[in-house]
């Protein structure tokens, strides 16, 4: 199972309600009556239209769920209605459950949309050189970013609150005019150049305006983007563009190397006509350590070269490649860049006799050769450390490096660094929690006397391999087995952690004898209580949830108890062959305190197999529960298998060589 990440604001807690597949709301939370006034005992049981414009709200919250109906997730602004009367909009997100084939129901998260953009897009747009605001659809402003807010020579009434109707009307009518044509037909205003005047009349600047419209998931307008950019200088606009497109085309893999190689790519002709990336070795940890190199007579490894582009194909300009050491003289301005972290602008680069270069004669021997002019030396500088350094170089093109190229250079040196930063992090990251996961995991399991046990868990391709999907056999004190199976929502280091807490939460309760419905209550209220502790230091309620099968079976009576917290039902064979999904009933995920659980008993006679699982293993993008459940019947006819084989013939049949989505845990167990 796979929900959407969502935080607060300064500790706020997102609304969280449950609607099921026909809009009624089945679940209702303390901080969505804080949002839309609205108290648990008003709302839970009456159709989630209640929330919408009166007009034609049955039949938008009908479109909004058709509209939905095939995602497993989903994100969107909406205008709710308080229950005032007043309109909140919103930032909408939605995952979906299934707690029965066919009948999905709908976990939603709403957070203001200042909120949202303030915690959500500050990283994108925030600080953006491109004011942005957004209206609702009165044509009042909700939100401005920074650029925005900070114009008021030329915007005087650009503040959050403020309406169009109440601006004094100095040449921007069209503009107003236009926005509401742009509520009634969606069409954008694009480009749309106006000249500014500043109060006193002293400077006058032209921006190029653009208006799209923001609709909801179903559809219907929310509200107004606008986007201004000062173009009173054509360098300016043209520099706005390219790091447009850089944002666009570095960074487009978690991947170092991929990264720098996209960097370099990039800058060449478009700044320079040669262009290195070279890393630390913190970033790139492949391969043999630097200080293991054999340094020269006047050079050290201090770097590996991770990207590189040139306009001439052969390379001529460099010495090493991609993946090499780079070797640098202690006194040179690559290592005064790194030791400063200030860059090294050079736009006549000095070859005479007595530099640095004399103490470097293979560089300056390249530099001779090739005619380089002009130098410009970036450190990649992200989050308070220097990861390397990226070199700009000019041969062909006569002209110098200007103090707008060092700018730019820097701006482009900077996105680059944030995504090898993000890179690298994520790398730590994803090697933490593979670690930790596989820590978590159980090493053996027993079914005691009274059962044969046998799991298999796939990693996720999409992923690489960190989630949160676990299971577990637990011999309990008077002789029964418990069998576990859950799924804990999202991937990466808080999933492998709170598969972990909960694996011991689960094992804990079980040794208390809880029966299987009682038991899920109490772990359910636990990770209710665990989430408005761990708000506060911003985990959203998705990064604690997660889907649990709990089941019992006392070889006494030859019976299988089962619970479920929305989550897939077990497979049951028979020692004939026959495959049943047994009805269980299904509450609410772990987690979201809603209420209690249900338990149902399914006989099992000698040589039978329940088959527990998570939902990786019967969904995918292209076939749906039921589709999945169909075929994990057909995969579980022989259950006389060995248990080890009968998991590895399961696997191979359900995923065949596609690379799985989402992470697959199967926990397999056969009465003796």
């Amino acid at each position: 199972m796979t929900a959407p990440e969502l935080t607060g604001t300064g500790g706020h807690v997102p609304a969280v309600a449950m609607i099921d597949a026909d809009g009624v709301v089945t679940g209702w939370s303390r901080s969505a009556e804080d949002l839309f006034g609205y108290a648990d005992a008003d709302i839970v049981n009456r159709t989630a239209a209640v929330l919408l414009q009166p007009e034609g709200a049955a039949e938008r919250l009908g479109d909004l769920l058709s509209r939905v109906a095939g995602r497993e997730q989903w994100t969107s602004l909406a205008e709710v209605r308080h229950l005032d009367g007043t309109p909140v909009t919103v930032h909408l997100r939605g995952a979906r459950i299934n707690p029965a084939p066919g009948r999905p129901r709908w976990l939603l998260w709403a957070t203001p949309v200042a909120e949202a953009a303030n915690s959500l897009l500050e990283p994108l747009v925030k600080r953006s050189p491109i004011g942005i605001g957004m209206f609702d659809r009165d044509l009042r402003y909700v939100w401005l970013n920074d650029t925005a807010a900070r114009v008021p020579d030329f915007f005087p009434y650009r503040a959050v609150g403020s309406s169009v109707d109440d601006w004094p009307k100095d040449g921007i009518e069209t503009l107003i005019a236009a926005a509401r044509r742009l509520l009634a037909d969606g069409v954008p205003v694009l480009d749309r150049e106006i000249r500014r005047t500043t109060l006193d009349g002293r400077e006058e600047h032209t921006f190029s305006i653009s208006l799209f419209r923001l609709d909801g998931v179903d559809g219907e307008p929310v509200g107004v983007c606008s986007l201004a950019i000062d173009i009173t200088h054509s360098r300016a606009r043209q520099r706005l563009a390219l790091l447009a497109d850089a944002s666009a085309r570095i960074g487009t893999t978690l991947d170092v190397t991929k990264t720098a190689q996209e960097m370099a790519e990039f800058a060449v002709p478009a700044l320079a006509d040669y262009v290195t990336v070279d890393l630390a070795e913190s970033v790139l940890p492949e391969g043999e350590p630097l200080q293991r190199l054999t340094a020269t007579d006047v050079s050290i490894p201090v770097f590996r070269r991770a990207g590189a582009a040139s306009i001439h194909p052969s390379f001529p300009e460099s010495l090493w490649f991609q993946g090499e050491p780079v070797y640098v003289p202690p006194a040179s301005p690559f290592t005064a860049v790194l030791s400063s972290g200030r860059s090294h602008f050079e736009p006549h680069l000095d070859t005479s006799a007595g530099t640095w270069l004399d103490l470097d004669p293979d560089r300056s021997k390249i530099i001779h050769d090739t005619r380089m002019h002009s130098l410009i030396i970036v450190p990649l500088r992200a989050r308070g450390d220097v990861l390397g350094i990226t070199v700009f170089v000019r041969t062909d093109n006569p002209a110098p490096f200007t103090e707008d190229d060092l700018t730019l250079a820097e701006q482009l040196a900077a996105r680059a660094a944030l995504s090898l930063d993000n890179a690298r992090r994520y790398t730590r990251e994803h090697n933490a929690a593979l670690a930790l996961q596989r820590s978590l995991l159980p090493r053996t399991l027993s079914g005691g006397d009274a059962l044969a046990v046998a799991g298999r868990y796939l990693p996720s391709d999409v992923h690489n391999g960190v989630g949160g999907d676990w299971f577990d056999s637990i011999l309990l004190p008077d002789g029964r087995i418990a069998l576990v199976v859950g799924d804990v929502t999202g991937h990466g280091i808080n999933a492998a952690a709170t598969m972990g807490r909960l694996r011991t939460a689960v094992r804990t309760l079980a040794h208390m004898n809880l029966p299987p419905a009682d038991l899920l209550t109490h772990l359910d209220h636990l990770v209710a209580r665990m989430n408005e502790q761990d708000i506060a230091n911003l985990l959203s309620p998705a990064d604690m949830g997660a889907t649990c099968l709990y089941v019992v079976y006392d070889p006494a009576t030859r019976q299988f108890t089962l619970s479920a917290a929305g989550h897939p039902p077990p497979a049951v064979v028979t020692p004939g062959g026959e495959v049943s999904f047994p009805s269980v009933p299904v509450g609410t995920p772990i987690g979201l305190g809603f209420g209690s659980y249900e338990a149902l008993t399914v006989d099992a006679a000698p040589g039978s197999v329940i088959a527990l699982y998570t939902d990786g293993l019967v969904e995918t993008r292209d076939a749906d529960i039921d589709e999945g459940m169909a075929r994990l019947s057909a995969t579980l006819t022989d259950p006389a298998l060995p248990l080890e084989l009968l998991c590895s013939t399961v696997i191979d049949g359900m995923m065949g060589t596609r690379l799985a989505e989402d992470d697959v845990a199967l926990l397999l167990a056969r009465t003796l």
